[in-house]
């Protein structure tokens, strides 16, 4: 269910949780909220925190502006540090993923995890493995047999340094023997336009990062990191829809599954009434038909944790984390 599926299975998670409704929360907004993105413009993170965004507008579900500013710099560490330092301030609401709380493993930040506020994970977002549509590999096992071959002349393009991207490609050398050289980037919007122009041999995108170079025939998904083909649906390209992508594996990568998780914090101290508010708001989002449609098209999972499930998705994955990436070396603390 997440991105280490043994933590996901310790902790039981049900994806279909709901948030409870709170009746008219005593605390609402009462000038522009500014809504932190930890990533830059394009990626998924973005396309998630606009989307909340350009929904309660629409719908008018909080009495003020909004305005998205995006924090990518330095794995999304710069917004988390913007998000810590407004202490109190409710009008700051930090959209991020696991990065919140698995980057302060392998990198000296000044924030702690369990020093922001959750409010909820409103989906998990699926992981496949992309190549450029005119490259030589014709399937997943291509690609692994090509990097076995030749240890790291294939280029393995990621979102980050020692974030989630790079985490997939840590299991798949493991899982497979294969060698990449992993090149990051800002966000998975670049790494998408990297792929398409052939300046990396592959990648490991989020649908929503790029469907749209699948869709104008630039970049080919070779599979899909979950236990079971996407569910059906409508036809992305001429031929093909997100139900039509193998498992990867099924295509010899023995990393079943690989999701991550679309979550919404606030800054510490806020009061409780403001985080019954946003996790109210965010729950009205969550049954719209634009957020729905959302979910259709970036193929994703919805999902909506309460507080305490998020604190306990931290914590079994922040544990996994520390085994997978000590092993490496990663770990600063």
């Amino acid at each position: 269910m997440s991105l280490f599926p043994r933590a996901a299975a310790m902790l039981g998670l049900t994806l279909a949780a709901t948030l409870p409704a709170a009746a008219q929360p005593a605390w609402k907004p009462t000038r522009p909220v500014e809504f932190i993105v930890t990533s830059g413009a394009g990626g998924g993170t973005d396309l998630f925190a606009r989307t909340v965004q350009a929904t309660i507008t629409k719908h008018e579900l909080v009495p003020t502006s909004i305005v998205v500013t995006n924090k990518g710099a330095g794995s999304g560490a710069e917004g988390f540090v913007y998000g810590r330092g407004a202490q109190g301030d409710a009008h700051k609401v930090i959209f991020g993923t696991n990065n919140a709380w698995l980057l302060p493993l392998v990198a000296k930040v000044a924030w702690k995890p369990l020093d922001l506020t959750p409010v909820t994970a409103m989906a998990f977002d699926e992981f496949l493995l992309w190549a450029k549509q005119d490259a030589p590999y014709q399937s997943a096992a291509d690609l692994i047999a090509a990097a076995r071959e030749e240890p790291g002349r294939l280029r393995m393009g990621g979102s980050q340094t020692r974030d989630t991207d790079q985490t997939l490609t840590l299991l798949v050398q493991k899982a497979t023997g294969a060698r990449f050289t992993y090149i990051p980037y800002r966000g998975g919007g670049e790494v998408g336009v990297q792929l398409a122009g052939g300046h990396i041999d592959s990648n490991t995108n989020n649908p929503s990062e790029s469907v749209g170079g699948w869709r104008g025939g630039q970049v080919r998904p070779l599979c899909v990191f979950r236990r079971e083909p996407l569910p059906p649906g409508p036809r992305v390209t001429e031929t093909q829809s997100w139900s039509d992508i193998p498992t990867c594996a099924s295509q010899g990568i023995p990393v079943e599954e690989f999701r991550m998780p679309r979550t919404v914090f606030l800054p510490p101290g806020v009061p409780a009434a403001a985080q019954a508010f946003w996790a109210d708001v965010l729950r009205r989002v969550s049954e719209t038909p634009e957020w729905q449609d959302y979910i259709q098209r970036t193929s994703q999972s919805a999902a909506l944790l309460t507080p305490g499930q998020m604190r306990a998705l931290m914590q079994t994955e922040e544990a996994a984390a520390r085994e997978l990436y000590g092993a490496e070396g990663w770990l600063v603390n």
